[in-house]
């Protein structure tokens, strides 16, 4: 159960990541600057982070299930 956990955390902490780094671009300055790229390159690294967090969450649920019926490699 250790490794789920761990990677339910992680999970947690990317999707964070990703929606503090989408509101820093939507809410962003006039220059189309957010953490010094441009406001698109902003946009696109959010939806990456928010899509691997949702990767990973599925992957830790399937973790799960192969924990609970005994078959984890």
């Amino acid at each position: 159960m250790v490794l789920s956990k761990f990677m339910h955390v992680t999970s947690v902490i990317v999707g964070l990541v990703g929606v503090v780094v989408f509101a820093g671009a939507i809410l962003g300055g006039v220059d189309n600057l957010v953490f010094g790229i441009t406001k698109a390159d902003a946009l696109a690294c959010a939806a990456i982070l928010i899509l691997m967090a949702i990767w990973v969450q599925i992957a830790t649920i399937h973790h799960m299930m192969l924990e609970k019926k005994g078959k984890l490699i």
